[in-house]
Parts: structure tokens; C-alpha cells; sequence
């Protein structure tokens, strides 16, 4: 996209809850209006409407204003995603605005990327290749939500594996695989990113393989940033991807436990 395109767009309210991070913005063009994040899961859902009226006031802004509506719609958290998504789908309808949907996982690879791509280009500027960028939410039992992303010398983005939920340990030894199949110097780098704090052992295990292979390996914690998903929202609403208010559901991936345990029943059941 184009500068002079995203110029011409007016502001997008931008916001993401799957995450124990609420992260939302009001972004116009490259300029970030106003942002909010705030480390409270439990009370997502109190404070949400009241983050927008604020971010609505510090920007000198009227929801007349808002061009557009982005929000992530997981995977990540049951309860976050359906706040964000309820919210975002109701001020859509009632505010008469298009809205538009981005996976919370891309929106943290690419926010990523973003911040720490200027390090890997000082880190090694001799060298040209792809750069694998991963982001990882916990789900609990050793696993994942995950997904797989590569940024080229050009810029072009691409996504390469689904959003889905994935054994971290597991994962790491496909991606060894993957790695080892391809022509030496291939990939420049690799980024785990998200929040590394309860799979740490396999983070080191996956720059230990890389560092093997000559890649340059980057384990980064980050927080999701409203920002990202208006800036992943705004390519969405340029190519005319939008969502239907009253249809769009969060992207799950996997089974409530609820849900579990509810089939498990309904299987005993059946047997019995």
C-alpha cells in the first residue's frame, strides 16, 4: 500500500482482546491518534467501552469521525475474543461503519517484526534471505496457538501456516525439519515472539537449531498493540475484505474445556 493511499484514509478504531492485554488505537495514515494497552483480563469487558470513549476524546475525535473498524478476532483467549468482537461488531452496526477482521497472532508477528527489524539488518548486512517470524500465545498443556509469517528483503509479507493450536515442543522439531530441508543461507533469520514465559525451554531449543544452521535467532517478548491491527485492518479494508456485523465469530481453533468435557460425556453415554 501506497503512502499516498494510506493518507487519503481516515481514522480506524482498532481493537484486540484475546490476549491478557486489551490493546486498542485510533490510527490515521502513520499517525497514532491515541492508544490504550492495559494488562487486566479479568476486566476486559468492564473497561472497554470506556477505553474508546477516551481514546475518542484525546484524539479530538467524534465516532462520526471513524472511517473504519478493525478488530482481532483471535485465536487467544475464549472470553477475551468475544468481547472484542461483540464490541467491535455493535459499535459497526450502530455507528455504520465498515469493519474488518485480523488474526491477533499476525497482528503480534508483524508488530514484532517491526520493532526488531532494524536490529537484524545491523546484526548481519552482508547477507540477503527470507525471515521467518512466529508468533506464539499459551494454550495450556504444553501448547500453542502459533502461526508462521516471512518478511522478504522487499517487504513482502507472507503468511506460510494457519492460525491453529500446536505442541510447542512438537512445533520446534517441524520447524528443525523444515529448516534442514532448505538450501544453506536460504533464511537470514528467525523470531519467536509473544509471550515466551512458559515455554522457555523450547525457545532456547529453536535458537540453538538456528545459531546450528547460521540464522540469526531472535526470541522477543511482546505484547499485542492496537496499532498493528489497524495497520493489518487498513490493508484488509483497501482490498474490500470486509466482515458482516452480524456473522462474524472470533476464530477459536480448538475446543472450549467446556466443550470437552461435555463431548466426553455425550461419548460415555453413547457407549454406555
Amino acid at each position: 500500500m501506497s503512502n499516498e493511499q494510506r493518507n487519503q484514509t481516515g481514522p480506524i478504531l482498532a481493537l484486540d482482546t484475546s490476549t491478557a492485554s486489551m490493546a486498542a488505537a485510533i490510527v490515521s495514515g502513520y499517525e497514532v491518534l491515541a492508544d490504550i494497552q492495559t494488562l487486566a483480563e479479568r476486566n476486559h469487558s468492564v473497561h472497554v467501552v470506556t477505553h474508546i470513549q477516551e481514546m475518542l476524546r484525546k484524539s479530538g475525535l467524534a465516532n462520526t469521525d471513524i472511517e473504519a473498524i478493525a478488530v482481532g478476532n483471535g485465536p487467544g483467549s475464549y472470553t477475551g475474543m468475544r468481547i472484542a468482537i461483540s464490541v467491535a461488531k455493535t459499535l459497526a452496526w450502530v455507528w455504520n461503519k465498515p469493519l474488518v477482521s485480523v488474526s491477533s497472532l499476525e497482528a503480534i508477528a508483524y508488530g514484532a517484526w517491526h520493532q526488531q527489524v532494524s536490529g537484524i539488518a545491523e546484526l548481519d548486512k552482508a547477507r540477503n534471505g527470507e525471515h521467518w517470524v512466529f508468533p506464539i500465545m499459551d494454550a495450556r498443556r504444553g501448547q500453542v496457538y502459533t502461526s508462521a509469517f516471512s518478511m522478504t528483503d522487499a517487504s513482502e509479507w507472507t503468511r506460510w501456516l494457519d492460525d491453529g493450536v500446536r505442541i510447542m515442543k512438537d512445533f520446534v522439531d517441524q520447524l528443525e525439519q523444515r529448516l534442514a530441508n532448505l538450501p544453506a543461507g536460504s533464511i537470514r533469520s528467525i523470531s519467536l515472539v509473544g509471550d515466551l514465559s512458559l515455554h522457555e525451554e523450547s525457545a532456547m531449543r529453536l535458537k540453538q537449531i538456528g545459531e546450528a544452521a547460521g540464522v540469526i535467532v531472535q526470541l522477543q517478548t511482546f505484547i499485542q498493540e492496537g496499532k498493528w491491527i489497524a495497520e493489518l485492518g487498513l490493508k484488509r479494508l483497501q482490498s474490500g475484505l470486509l466482515e458482516d456485523p452480524h456473522t462474524l465469530i472470533p476464530n477459536y481453533t480448538q475446543l472450549t474445556e467446556a466443550e470437552v468435557v461435555w463431548k466426553a460425556k455425550q461419548a460415555g453415554e453413547a457407549k454406555a
